[in-house]
Parts: structure tokens; C-alpha cells; sequence
């Protein structure tokens, strides 16, 4: 029977990590033999869900939302019922869990207690019961960025609410950064929006720590767990596995992949065999938006603004000349983000300045200390970020709308499968908000 058997979950709650611990090696404060409930309640936050109770009988799963951590975690909207609030609740059979998948759930739930960020999605309140794990989040109404681009911008965001979105991670990825740790899963799918259009950065299953003995090491060298699906987000560097390493910069070519995922409304060299994705980013081959950059890198310099009508990251745009009007605009008045056919400067140099071959140019100064995420946060192309209220760019989601309570029958009402029943199926073929992967 393996020692991470459900009967062995703790009623005890595991007590806050230190920064410069390795969170791999306290596994043994989240399991033990004496009972078969266990709870955890973060830190207040600003995000935090307040007055919920560790007790499945509680909510009532109304829909699905997607799946997560490899298919093993099933994602669902649900009704809190004492509260009538809204949640989120990540459901995993850890029946069906290998050990290193366990111990891949045990540090994601570390690290949530850990983290406490207004872009960083953790968790809020985790229990276990009938061999299942409950994992209870914020509702993150509008979904993820890639579900927003495969049902509502098939051919890609408007700049300003690219702006917007990517300005929401940096400044979660400074705060990782600085903490000491690499994310290494920044994609699409980890980019939520809640419908007060607030940007959070989840996949905290992927981040590493780069502390080692209470110093904080230059590079690290682990290859993340289930690479192949991360593929066309690494960087250079970490898939090449040499003795030079790796390093929060490599966070920073992911996001770049990001910008061009959603800027073209496609994911680079989603077409390509992994080998020769590999090879391609070897050999410093890199993915580009599609149209011709108007300026080289670095000339930034003197640069204005487009007035072609297409969002130009600066706001002269039909979309961000419209982003004042309020909801009740009748949807022919709405901004309609289309789809962009020439990008501002300041974008491709972004796109350009991340995707850099070498970690130590993807920075605004070549031999600046300063840590990249940083540094971007005033890039020009994210000036336009300060300029408009919260409220102004959630127009830009127009025709998406958040989630709400559906009318229809809830998925289950009390809690889900007991210990050693197969987990339900479901009929979803794509994840509307990727927990995972």
C-alpha cells in the first residue's frame, strides 16, 4: 500500500514555509496517519474567500469548467451554500495519483500557503475527504486567455488588452522572481481574468525553487514534469539541459511566446514535430508576429503613433477610443478587438526584446542587475496600461461574457466519488480553464 494512501490524510494544518526552504522537502507536514480530513486556510488576502466551510456537503457543483494536472483534476463552478457565493473547486482522485503526483499536489498546496499576490492565483481552501482533494479558488469568471481565444478571438486580442493581461503577469512574475523562484509554465492557459478583470497567473505546479541551503543559486537545472506539453513556451536554455542552466529569464522568453499566442490567436510552432521545434530553438530561430516589424530592435526611439485604425498599444485605435462605454452600449457601439494586421513598435519590440537567444539581452539594458520582469513593467508598450481604469479594458472582452450561475441542473450536489471509485468522465474536449499542463 503506498504511504500516500488516503487514509493517512492529517487533520493537522501545515504551518507556513520559510522562503529559503525547499518546499520539495516538507511533504512529510502535509500527510500522517490519523484521521481523514484535512483542512488549510491561507492568510487573509485581499482575494481570499471568507466564511467557507471544509465540508462537501456544502457546495453544489453547478458546471464544469475543465480539467487539470493531467486530466486527474476535474474543475468546476460551484454555489457555496451557507454564503451563496461562487467559487471555483479542482476536484482530484488521489486514488488514481501516482506518488510523484502527490508530491507534485503537496507542493502546489506549500506554495499557495506561501504565496500571497494580487496576480498570483492560490488556493484558498483545501480539504480532503472520500480519497478526494478539494481545492477551492476565487471564481475566475471570464476563464482563461486561451479559452477567450479559441471562442471569442480566434484571430487574436487587441493590443490593449494584450497589454493589459501581459502587464497582470509581469508583475506576478516579479514577485516570484524576487521570492526566488522560476514559474517555467507561463502559457495562454495560466492567464485567468475575473470578472472584476483582475489578471491572475496560476500553474504554480510548475515553479522551482532556486534557493539552495539559504542562498539563492544563479542558475538551477531541473527539467519540469510533463515537458513535452510546455514545449513551445520553454526557453532555449532550459531545453537545452547544459551546464550553463537556467534562470528566472527564462520566464521572460516564455511570456514573449505568449505575446505572439495572443496577438496571432495560435500557439508558435503548435504545427511543428517536437524534435524540430527543439531544433529550431536551438538554432535561435524564433517565432514573430504576423506582419512585418516596422522598426529593428532596439530603435525605439521617437516612435508614433499608428493611426492605420488597428489597436496600436498606445490607445489610438477603434477599440480603445471606444473603451469608456459601459456595458449597456448597444453591441454594434461596442469595441470589437479585431483582429490586428499591423502592430505597433513597441510590441514587436517586446515580442523581440523576450525572445532574445541569449537570457541576458532579454532585458532594456544590457548589463542591468535590475531582474527583467522589472524592467518590462515600463516598457512602452505597457504605458498605455496606465492610462485607463480597470473597468475601461474589461470592455475590450466584448463579445466575452463571464460566467454566471447556470439555470440548468447542478453536475452533483453533495460531494463526489468515494475512496477506490472510478472518477467521472467528462464529455469536454478541451479544458475551458487548464488547471495544468
Amino acid at each position: 500500500m503506498s504511504f500516500l494512501d488516503c487514509s493517512c490524510i492529517s487533520h493537522a494544518q501545515v504551518q507556513p514555509v520559510d522562503i529559503e526552504e525547499r518546499y520539495e522537502d516538507t511533504s512529510h507536514q502535509f500527510l500522517s496517519c490519523d484521521g481523514s480530513e484535512y483542512t488549510l486556510q491561507g492568510p487573509a488576502g485581499g482575494d481570499d474567500i471568507t466564511g467557507l466551510s471544509p465540508d462537501p456537503a456544502h457546495y453544489q457543483l453547478l458546471s464544469k469548467l475543465g480539467k487539470g494536472f493531467n486530466n486527474l483534476s476535474q474543475v468546476s463552478m460551484a454555489w457555496h451554500i451557507p454564503t451563496g457565493e461562487l467559487v471555483a473547486v479542482k476536484q482530484t482522485n488521489l486514488d488514481e495519483c501516482t506518488e510523484e503526483e502527490l508530491l507534485q499536489l503537496m507542493n502546489e498546496v506549500l506554495l499557495s500557503r506561501l504565496f500571497r499576490h494580487p496576480n498570483l492565483l492560490t488556493s484558498r481552501l483545501v480539504f480532503c475527504s472520500s480519497c478526494q482533494l478539494w481545492v477551492l479558488t476565487p471564481l475566475m469568471a471570464y476563464g482563461s486567455a486561451d479559452a477567450l481565444l479559441r471562442t471569442y478571438f480566434p484571430d487574436g486580442m487587441s493590443e490593449s488588452l494584450i497589454a493589459y493581461l501581459l502587464y497582470g503577469v509581469l508583475k506576478a512574475l516579479e514577485y516570484l522572481h524576487r521570492m526566488g523562484y522560476v514559474h517555467r509554465g507561463v502559457k495562454a492557459s495560466h492567464i485567468l481574468l475575473s470578472e472584476e478583470g483582475r489578471v491572475y497567473l496560476s500553474g504554480l505546479h510548475s515553479i522551482y525553487s532556486m534557493m539552495r541551503d539559504g542562498k539563492r543559486m544563479k542558475a538551477v537545472f531541473d527539467m519540469p514534469h510533463h515537458s513535452p506539453a510546455l514545449l513551445p513556451w520553454l526557453s532555449p536554455e532550459l531545453l537545452r539541459q547544459d551546464l550553463h542552466g537556467y534562470g528566472v529569464k527564462s520566464d521572460i522568453y516564455s511570456l514573449g511566446i505568449v505575446a505572439c499566442e495572443l496577438v496571432n490567436g495560435r500557439v508558435p510552432f503548435q504545427d511543428m514535430p517536437p524534435t524540430q521545434m527543439l531544433l529550431q530553438k536551438l538554432r535561435g530561430s524564433h517565432c514573430c508576429l504576423l506582419d512585418v516589424a516596422p522598426f529593428p530592435l532596439g530603435e525605439l526611439g521617437g516612435l508614433k503613433v499608428s493611426r492605420s485604425g488597428v489597436d496600436s498599444g498606445i490607445g489610438e485605435s477603434v477599440a480603445t477610443g471606444s473603451m469608456t462605454h459601459s456595458a449597456t452600449v448597444p453591441p454594434t457601439d461596442r469595441p470589437q478587438s479585431p483582429g490586428p494586421k499591423n502592430h505597433s513598435a513597441t510590441l514587436h519590440n517586446l515580442v523581440q526584446l523576450c525572445l532574445q537567444q541569449q537570457p541576458e539581452h532579454r532585458s532594456l539594458q544590457r548589463q542591468s542587475k535590475t531582474p527583467s520582469a522589472s524592467e518590462l513593467l515600463s516598457h512602452a508598450f505597457f504605458k498605455q496600461v496606465k492610462k485607463h481604469t480597470r473597468d475601461s479594458f474589461l470592455s475590450l472582452m466584448y463579445p466575452a461574457v463571464p460566467l454566471t450561475s447556470p439555470e440548468d441542473q447542478p453536475v452533483s450536489n453533495p460531494p463526489g466519488p468515494l475512496c477506490h471509485a472510478p472518477s467521472a468522465t467528462s464529455d469536454t474536449t478541451e479544458a475551458a480553464w487548464d488547471f495544468s499542463d
